[in-house]
């Protein structure tokens, strides 16, 4: 008994004296990692590295990609969700200017079919211009990049600030029309090249919190509409043009600063051909030399597609291994729409002015909407890559349907007694929190990590299309629904939300830190998609040699660990 008690207590010390040596081999390892080394130095840093595997690599990122990122959401998502809002506060100003303007043409005051028309037009001509400009993407995107279709979209901005700014001292409201389609060209474009751009540029293992920055800019462009609204600022009858002159500002920023940064790295390699390029990119993007392993990971791809060229919408949509990836975008993107984020914004006065705010206070309360936006869609991107894109998209719609069944119960019941208009407020706020804690940004993520570099701008336009056919169909058909339905439109919505749920449940495989090829073996399933049988006993082949030398680089660490105490 007693000598086993002695081995137990030496066997305690051993393990003790080998933690001990481990922190010295690690901090040996740090001290490689903040020193240039000469060639000499570098192989003993290669060999620390060897025999510390529990070692954990830091998170490959830079103030470059950071600046990428934000700079191309403020020149692009910004805007998309500034011109979602921003006609609202001055419609009645607008509404003025396009009676005036009749009446000086046609001698008569505009009649109220005719303004209504003009209105809806002016509000969702918007979305075909969206749709204009996600078909242009795959035509200029080939050939421009990523980056420099972000460059030349802010033409788009400039002119169509300029037109709306100068429509009332024209004296035309088909300017103000003519400009509103023109953003939403801009809108289009940005919203399909952003979202691909990030992708590119982001290590897997933060692509899906940088993706997020999309959304998070949407809804910091709906805050500044509703800010720059206010009365006291540009919110008045002979200031609204100054509203859309503020466009100008972010396409402006963009201009100047993005030019500075790199292309996406792959489209440099897989489609320039351009590895020196490529690799500058990298080691910019990612604040470091040795980027070896993204090259080789990207060179792996590269000769796989070396001769596929760019695929036409046509044949990603006939294409067998894309199937149900392809399905899925539609169904994510149409339920970003339908979903009834619209009908929201819609009834926030009317609720608020139940609640017994006062009329001239409502725009300030509005306020908080667009700030539990900015807090729900910042959330998300902090806690996407622990929790994944599934349980956020999936428990987004789902929360949106259980509060848009509570708003239906307590609009209903709104006069039975005096604290049910404030439970209303409270379910609002729910909703919005819960959209963009979810399906408000994921979509765009997941549209980028399905489908392969050959694959990607027919995959954005497809979802770019979804997406701004689905507005308008929103903006056309709503006003009907609320008519028809009032307060339990909302039931649609939640029932829209559940079948996107689940569908997504049964469907969404999760895609945090997954590479390209370890998402499509997924859907390959599904897809009934056989996989090369020469291609797949050569990765058990190289599964079986990797995990061989695993286990013998573990052993070999441990005897001499052993041998040294």
């Amino acid at each position: 008994m007693k000598d086993n008690g002695q081995d137990e207590d030496d066997y305690k010390e051993v393990k003790v004296m080998k933690k001990k040596l481990m922190r010295k081999l690690r901090s040996r390892w740090i001290r490689c990692l903040s020193q240039s080394h000469t060639d000499r130095e570098q192989p003993e840093c290669e060999h620390l590295m060897k025999r510390i595997p529990s070692v954990k690599k830091s998170k490959d990122w830079s103030y470059s990609l950071i600046v990428a990122s934000l700079i191309g959401a403020f020149g692009s998502s910004f805007l998309y969700g500034y011109n979602l809002s921003v006609v609202n506060a001055p419609s009645p100003y607008i509404k003025t200017f396009y009676n005036d303007t009749w009446e000086k043409r046609q001698g008569h005051s505009i009649d109220n079919s005719t303004l209504t028309l003009l209105w809806s037009v002016t509000v969702s001509i918007f979305a075909i211009g969206g749709l204009v400009g996600t078909m242009m993407v795959i035509l200029i995107g080939k050939v421009l990049g990523r980056k420099c279709v972000l460059l030349v979209n802010n033409a788009f901005a400039i002119l169509a600030a300029v037109l709306m700014a100068c429509s009332r001292q024209a004296g035309s409201f088909e300017i103000l029309i003519l400009g509103r389609f023109i953003m939403g060209i801009d809108g289009g474009i940005a919203l399909s090249v952003l979202p691909m751009y990030l992708n590119e540029i982001s290590p897997k293992e933060i692509r899906g919190s940088l993706g997020q920055v999309t959304a998070i800019f949407i809804c910091i462009g709906v805050f500044a509409g509703q800010l720059l609204g206010l009365p006291e600022i540009l919110g008045q009858e002979s200031l609204w043009p100054y509203l859309f002159g503020v466009i100008v500002i972010p396409a402006f920023v963009q201009l100047v600063i993005l030019p500075f940064l790199p292309e996406s790295p792959h489209y440099l390699l897989l489609e320039k051909h351009d590895q020196d390029g490529a690799e500058k990119a990298f080691q910019t993007f990612l604040g470091k030399m040795d980027v070896s392993q993204e090259i080789k990971e990207a060179l792996a791809v590269s000769r796989v597609q070396r001769n596929i060229r760019v695929v036409s919408v046509s044949e990603l949509l006939t294409r067998r291994s894309a199937r149900w990836q392809i399905i899925t975008v539609i169904i994510t993107m149409a339920c970003y729409q339908l979903c009834g984020l619209n009908a929201i914004w819609f009834y926030t006065n009317r609720i608020f002015s139940t609640a017994g705010i006062p009329t001239e206070k409502i725009p300030y309360i509005t306020l908080s909407t667009g700030g539990i936006e900015i807090l729900a869609s910042i959330f998300s991107g902090l806690v996407i890559e622990r929790l994944g894109r599934r349980p956020l998209l999936i428990g987004g719609f789902v929360l949106m349907a259980l509060f848009f069944g509570i708003l239906t119960v307590t609009l209903t019941l709104q006069d039975k007694a005096p604290w049910i208009p404030y439970l209303s407020i409270i379910c609002i706020l729910s909703i919005i929190a819960s959209f963009c804690s979810g399906p408000g940004g994921i979509p765009f993520i997941l549209t980028g990590e399905f489908f392969q570099q050959s694959e990607r701008p027919a995959a954005f336009m497809i979802a770019g299309t979804v997406n701004w056919l689905s507005n308008f169909i929103v903006g056309l058909l709503f006003p009907y629904i609320v008519e028809g339905l009032k307060t339990y439109c909302f039931l649609v919505f939640a029932a829209i939300c559940i079948l996107g749920a689940t569908y997504l449940y049964f469907v969404l495989p999760e895609t945090k830190n997954k590479t390209y090829a370890e998402i499509s073996r997924v859907f390959a399933k599904r897809n009934k998609e056989n996989l090369p049988a020469k291609k797949t006993e050569q990765a058990r082949a190289n599964g079986q040699a990797n995990g061989q030398a695993n286990r013998k680089s573990e052993l070999e660490s441990s005897f001499t660990l052993d041998n040294r105490i």
